[in-house]
């Protein structure tokens, strides 16, 4: 009878599972840190959201600025106009002609002449309103001296030779790299502006927008010609 009671006893505390307390106590712990691990997540995928949020708003608010590569627009103002390169000698430049040879245009082989630099593209409206002044101007500029030189940008070479055979323009054009280099240089913000060179290579006034008899004669008369 003992050894059945200590069997008794023995199997009642060595062989049967553990009770249902010991298991429903285990199970809060591990539900605790599943819950604990989700609101963390939770937090720091929230905090990224509106982190990109905020990247992406500020990004919409900053204005872009223009690449060098960017084309040139049309030019808002017109008339006389400021400029750091005023007084200061004219950025020389290398281009090729497209008054109907491949020969290349070296500006610095104009110093000692007065110079006016014409930029402009096909595309651009206010330049094909000018054109035709331009060439109209051309002997009475020719006459006093003074060398026009057209400097189309950012286009292929066939948009600008039908702008020139359009308006039958016959005074020296050349074209601009791809990436408007020239214009860069010469601070060109949009079409058309026009630059004015005295003798001795330096630029006294700067034009934008349609070129005019009265800004034609207004922006000569700083070249003291």
């Amino acid at each position: 009878m003992e050894v059945n009671g200590i069997n008794s006893i023995n199997g009642i505390q060595g062989d049967e599972p553990a009770s249902p307390a010991t298991t429903v106590a285990a199970t809060p712990v591990k539900g605790r840190k599943s819950r604990k691990r989700s609101i963390i997540t939770f937090t720091v995928v929230s905090i990224i959201n509106v982190a990109l949020l905020v990247l992406l708003w500020t990004q919409l608010l900053t204005p872009a600025k223009q690449a060098p590569s960017q084309p040139i627009g049309t030019a808002l103002g017109v008339g006389d106009i400021s400029s750091p390169l005023i007084g200061k000698p004219m950025p020389d430049f290398t281009l090729t002609s497209l008054n109907g040879t491949s020969k290349t245009i070296h500006l610095a082989a104009f110093k000692g002449k007065p110079v006016i630099l014409n930029f402009w593209a096909s595309w651009c409206d206010p330049c094909n309103q000018e054109a035709p002044f331009m060439q109209k101007s051309w002997s009475q500029l020719q006459a006093q001296g003074v060398t026009l030189i057209g400097i189309d940008g950012q286009e292929g070479a066939n948009n600008a030779l039908q702008f020139i055979q359009k308006y039958g323009i016959t005074y020296l054009n050349v074209q601009d790299s791809l990436t408007g280099t020239t214009a860069i240089n010469y601070g060109v913000t949009g079409f058309p502006e026009t630059v004015f060179i005295n003798r001795n290579g330096i630029i006294v006034a700067k034009w934008a927008g349609a070129l005019d008899s009265t800004g034609l004669q207004t922006e000569m008369a700083k070249m003291k010609l």
